[in-house]
C-alpha cells in the first residue's frame, strides 16, 4: 500500500507525481516478471520499466513543445456543421487547420481521445471543421444492442462490458464513440444496480441512446433518455405511478435528478456558468422542492412496453429496444407546476411529458451547465467563462435558429480558440486529468488493439487494486465517477479556486492500481486472457532506435507534449541494453512495453491539454 496520494502541485494540475513506493513497487514487479535479452527473467531486461516507474515517481517538468499559433487558413465547411460556421461564434474562431502534426495529435485527442498516423494526416488535409463534419455525419456503425443480441446466447458470461469496450475500441466511429461517454457521465445510468432480467440488453441499448444523441438534438435526447427502460429502472420511472387516497405519492427520484444532474442543476446561472446570487451574496436556487413534487406527477403512467410474459420468458429481448409505455390508469391528472410552467388538471400524460420536457430545454441554465461539464470532459477542468458562453451560444443557435443541436454544440467545444490555442500548452492550471478508462481506450487505439475472439474480453475495470478504479457504464452512483466540481482538499487547486473533477478518482490504491494493472496488459499475449492485444507494428518498424520511438509516442499519446527533460530520460533509460537486428524478438518488444509504460506513466501524460 502506497503511503502518498497524487497530487496537484502550487500551480495546479500539471505537477501531480507518482508516488515513490508506487515506482519502487512497479519496479521491483518488473524486475521480477520481465524476460531479459536471454529470454530469462531479471533486472537487466527491467531496467526500463523500473525507470519508467521512477521517471512517474520524479514528476517531469516544463511545458510541452510549441506548436505555434494564430490564425491558419482551413478548408471549407460541409454537412450538418455548416451552419456553425456561419454563426458570430463559428465566424470567429482563429485556428481552422493543423499546422503541425502535434497540433493535429491534440485536437484528435481532445475530440476522439487518441491520434493514430491516419487521423493526424486526414485532419492537416482537411482542416478541423470539415473533418468533425464528416465524423458527424458519417454512416452508422453497427449498435451496441445489435452486437451484443448476436453472440449473447453464444458466448458464455457475456456482459454489457463486452459490448462497451467493443464499441470503444473497436468502432470507426471513435470520435461520436468518445462523445457519448461524455454524455455517459452526464446522463447517468449503471450497469452495476440496473435489476431486470436483460441488464445488459438494457444497458446496450441505452449506449446506443446516447451515441445517438451526439449528433442529435438535446430535446430529443432528453425524451429518449427518460423513457429509456434502462433509465426507468434506474431511477425509478418504471412503474411510478399516481397518488391514490391510501397516501401513495409518485416517486420524485427521475424528477430531481433531471433537473440537478441533467439539464439546469442545483443554482442559476448566467450565460457564461457564472452563479447568480441575490443582494446579500447568497447564490439562487433554481428549483425548489415544491418544483420536484409537481414534476414528479408528469412521470407517472410509465412502465415497461412488454408483450405478456416476454420479460421473464426469455423468448425476445425486443422490448429492451423500446421506449416505456404509457399507462393512462396509473399517470396523475392532477395540475403540475413547475419551473415556471402549468400542466393543467386533466392533461393527458403525453401532452404532460411534452410541456414539462419542453420547460427544461428550453430553460435558461441548460446551455452552460451541460456545455461547460461537454469541456470539462473533453478539454479542460477550468474553462474560463467567455469560453462556457460560447459553448453556451451555440447551445442557443447553432447558426441557423436551432437550439440544443449537440454536434454543434460538440464542435463549439473543440474548435474554440481556448481549446485550440497555445496558451493552454504553457498554462499550469488548463488540462485536466485523464480518466483511467479513458487512457486504456487510448493505448487500445493508438497501437492497433483488437480481440482475437471477437469478444472484447476486457471485462468489468473497476477494482481499485487490480484495475483502473474506472470502467465504462459502471459509476458507483448517479452522480458519476466524480462531480463536476470536485476540489481535491489541502491542495493548491482549492487555494486557487478551482476544480479538479477526475481526482476525485484518485487515491493511494489506484495510483499503484493503475500502473500495475498496465504494466500487466501492454505486453502482447499477457493480459485480457490472450484476446484482447495490441499489435504495435508501426513501433516494430522503429524499435531499434530508442529516440524515434519516445518521439513518436510524444506526438501519438500526448500530442508533442512530453518535455524534453522527461524525453530525454525515456531515451536514456531504454539504449540499455542496446538492441540491433541480431536481437531477440522478446527483448526488442520488452522496450515497447518499457516505452509506452514510461509515456503513459508520466504526469505530463496524465494531464492532458
Amino acid at each position: 500500500m502506497v503511503e502518498e496520494e497524487i497530487m496537484a502541485g502550487p500551480a495546479g494540475l500539471a505537477e501531480q507525481a507518482v508516488p515513490a513506493r508506487t515506482a519502487a513497487t512497479a519496479a521491483t514487479a518488473a524486475s521480477a516478471a520481465t524476460p531479459d535479452a536471454t529470454g530469462a527473467t531479471g533486472p537487466a531486461a527491467a531496467a526500463a520499466l523500473a525507470a519508467a516507474a521512477l521517471l512517474a515517481a520524479c514528476g517531469g517538468g516544463g511545458g510541452g513543445s510549441d506548436n505555434g499559433g494564430g490564425a491558419a487558413p482551413g478548408g471549407s465547411t460541409s454537412g450538418s456543421l455548416a451552419p456553425l460556421a456561419n454563426s458570430p461564434t463559428g465566424s470567429s474562431y482563429a485556428y481552422t487547420s493543423a499546422k503541425s502534426d502535434a497540433e493535429a495529435a491534440r485536437f484528435l485527442i481532445q475530440a476522439q481521445g487518441y491520434a493514430t498516423d491516419s487521423d493526424i494526416a486526414a485532419v492537416r488535409s482537411q482542416g478541423y471543421l470539415p473533418w468533425l463534419a464528416g465524423q458527424f455525419d458519417a454512416a452508422p456503425t453497427q449498435s451496441g444492442w445489435d452486437w451484443f443480441n448476436g453472440k449473447y446466447q453464444a458466448v458464455t458470461n457475456l456482459s454489457f462490458d463486452n459490448m462497451i469496450w467493443a464499441q470503444l475500441m473497436g468502432s470507426s466511429d471513435g470520435m461520436r464513440k468518445r462523445m457519448a461517454l461524455a454524455l455517459s457521465e452526464i446522463f447517468v445510468v449503471s450497469g452495476n444496480d440496473i435489476g431486470s432480467s436483460f441488464p445488459h440488453h438494457m444497458m446496450a441499448q441505452y449506449w446506443d441512446t446516447l451515441v445517438a444523441g451526439v449528433t442529435g438534438n438535446f430535446r430529443t435526447l432528453l425524451e429518449d433518455i427518460s423513457l429509456n427502460p434502462a433509465m426507468g429502472h434506474y431511477l425509478n420511472t418504471k412503474g411510478n405511478q399516481k397518488e391514490n387516497s391510501q397516501g401513495r405519492q409518485p416517486d420524485e427520484n427521475y424528477a430531481r435528478e433531471v433537473m440537478q444532474l441533467m439539464t439546469i442543476g442545483l443554482v442559476q446561472l448566467d450565460s457564461k456558468g457564472q452563479p447568480k446570487t441575490a443582494g446579500d451574496g447568497t447564490r439562487l436556487d433554481s428549483y425548489t422542492q415544491d418544483d420536484v413534487t409537481n414534476l414528479a406527477r408528469v412521470f407517472t403512467g410509465y412502465d415497461l412496453n412488454v408483450a405478456a410474459g416476454e420479460e421473464n420468458a426469455g423468448v425476445s429481448t425486443l422490448w429492451t429496444t423500446r421506449p416505456m409505455a404509457l399507462f393512462a390508469a396509473r399517470h396523475s391528472t392532477m395540475a403540475a407546476n413547475f419551473l415556471g410552467a402549468s400542466v393543467p388538471g386533466g392533461t393527458d400524460g403525453k401532452a404532460a411529458l411534452k410541456i414539462a420536457l419542453d420547460t427544461l430545454h428550453g430553460h435558461p441554465n441548460v446551455g452552460p451547465f451541460i456545455g461547460k461539464q461537454l469541456i470539462q470532459r473533453l478539454v479542460t477542468s477550468n474553462p474560463s467563462p467567455d469560453y462556457v458562453g460560447r459553448v453556451t451560444a451555440v447551445f442557443e443557435n447553432n447558426g441557423a435558429g436551432v437550439r440544443g443541436d449537440m454536434r454543434s454544440v460538440f464542435a463549439a467545444v473543440v474548435l474554440d480558440n481556448e481549446a485550440r490555442g497555445p496558451a493552454g500548452l504553457s498554462d499550469a492550471n488548463f488540462g485536466r486529468l485523464r480518466e483511467p478508462m479513458l487512457r486504456l481506450v487510448q493505448w487500445g487505439r493508438t497501437f492497433g488493439i483488437g480481440s482475437a475472439l471477437g469478444t472484447w474480453g476486457i471485462g468489468n475495470t473497476s477494482d481499485n487494486a487490480n484495475g483502473l478504479g474506472q470502467s465504462p457504464l459502471r459509476s458507483p452512483s448517479v452522480f458519476n465517477f466524480f462531480r463536476p466540481g470536485y476540489v481535491p482538499p489541502s491542495t493548491a487547486i482549492a487555494g486557487n479556486g478551482m476544480v479538479a473533477p477526475e481526482f476525485q478518482l484518485v487515491n493511494e490504491t489506484t495510483v499503484g492500481g493503475y500502473l500495475n494493472f498496465l504494466q500487466n496488459r501492454i505486453s502482447i499475449g499477457s493480459g485480457f486472457n490472450k484476446d484482447v492485444i495490441a499489435s504495435y507494428n508501426s513501433e516494430k518498424a522503429i524499435v531499434l532506435d530508442a529516440s524515434a520511438l519516445v518521439d513518436r509516442l510524444n506526438l501519438l499519446m500526448c500530442g508533442g507534449q512530453l518535455s524534453k527533460a522527461s524525453t530525454d530520460l525515456m531515451k536514456g533509460a531504454l539504449a540499455t541494453p542496446a538492441l540491433t537486428a541480431a536481437s531477440t524478438d522478446a527483448n526488442k518488444m520488452n522496450r515497447i512495453y518499457a516505452a509506452v509504460l514510461m509515456v503513459m506513466g508520466c504526469p505530463e501524460y496524465l494531464v492532458q491539454k
